[in-house]
């Protein structure tokens, strides 16, 4: 009847609304709270905002022909940036799978991330082991631990790679080239760069490996070709699923940042 399907267009819109309300507080706990998920909690509350916008344009569409191509519009551009940034995704997860580990190369590059204090964060810890594992198979070659410092970092990013890789060798210390002054990935590249002619290499002509987590491998090998270095990619894997399903979705939009600006 007529009364029964207004009721259950009624529950249907308390529903959307019910949702949009979950999603805005959720995504506003996910920013509060410290745990590395922040972009997860901004995504959310676009997303609560995209809907609130679709479910005001189908409102508006009911009773304008103006309305309904601004709906067409709207969804149909939505369609082409969820397209595009599936298409990232693709390539990130594919690049950041690769198994590189057999190849020859004539230096490494350890990208920094986050310090705690003086503690690395789970995503430089999780550099720092694969570091470690693939220094063990690469013994002759230099090392160049890449990384500045931010406000709340007692120390260079770079400065607690060297402590965490730190060994009783002097022959094995003596290869860990520290860089500084880096505050960005592009930066990364062109210090670490400096310090590898400085320290005898041919960057022309080099085989560079760079450990970095393998979310960020795609980006990280754009912007090292840019720079004019050859590089391989050592991907690390961060200890929870959650934390790499953020970043992984986060690093899709800042692909889209690096082909644009940087």
């Amino acid at each position: 009847s007529k009364s029964t399907l207004n009721g259950r267009k009624t529950t249907m819109k308390k529903l959307k609304y019910l949702w949009i309300t979950i999603l805005f507080l959720l995504g506003l706990g996910l920013i509060a709270i410290p745990n590395g998920m922040r972009f997860t909690g901004f995504l959310l509350l676009w997303t609560a905002a995209l809907w609130v916008v679709w479910l005001a344009l189908t409102r508006w569409a009911k009773r304008s022909k103006t309305g309904r191509w601004c709906r067409r519009i709207y969804s149909g551009g939505l369609a082409a940036v969820l397209a595009v940034l599936c298409a990232f995704e693709t390539a990130i997860v594919f690049r950041g799978e690769a198994d590189n580990s057999a190849i020859p190369v004539d230096a490494v590059i350890v990208l920094g991330a986050g310090v705690n204090g003086e503690t690395p964060s789970a995503a430089l810890w999780s550099r720092i082991r694969a570091a470690e594992d693939y220094l063990k198979k690469h013994l002759d070659v230099p090392v160049v631990l890449s990384g500045g410092q931010w406000p709340g970092e007692e120390i260079t990013e770079a400065e607690a790679m060297r402590r965490a890789l730190w060994t009783g060798s002097e022959t094995e210390n003596a290869r860990y080239l520290l860089e500084e002054r880096s505050t960005s990935t592009a930066e990364n590249f062109r210090f670490s760069k400096e310090i590898l002619e400085e320290y005898g290499l041919d960057t022309d002509t080099a085989v560079i490996a760079v450990v970095t987590n393998d979310f960020h491998c795609f980006r990280t090998h754009l912007i090292a070709q840019r720079a004019g270095l050859r590089t391989i990619d050592v991907p690390a894997e961060l200890p929870w699923w959650w934390l790499t399903a953020n970043y992984y979705v986060r690093e899709a939009f800042a692909l889209v940042k690096t082909l644009l600006f940087d």
